[in-house]
């Protein structure tokens, strides 16, 4: 059974995130073909801006200082 994990940042639309998961689905046939729908498992897991640090600085901090002051 191919489990498939994936971490991304909070923010995406359901629609987008759905994309996603039919895309990698998809790459699991394409790589393994002997591999049943059924057995295919795609997992998503969005972590929230605030808890997701790279470089020293969450991407909620990356993200507030791109907008400009008021």
């Amino acid at each position: 059974m191919p489990l498939i994990q994936v971490n991304l940042a909070s923010g995406r639309s359901p629609e987008q995130l759905h994309a996603l998961q039919l895309e990698l689905h998809e790459a699991v046939k394409r790589a393994l073909p002997d591999a049943a729908d059924p057995s295919i498992r795609v997992l998503l897991y969005e972590i929230p801006a605030e808890h997701w640090l790279a470089g020293g600085i969450t991407l909620a901090e990356k993200e507030r200082a791109k907008k400009p002051a008021p």
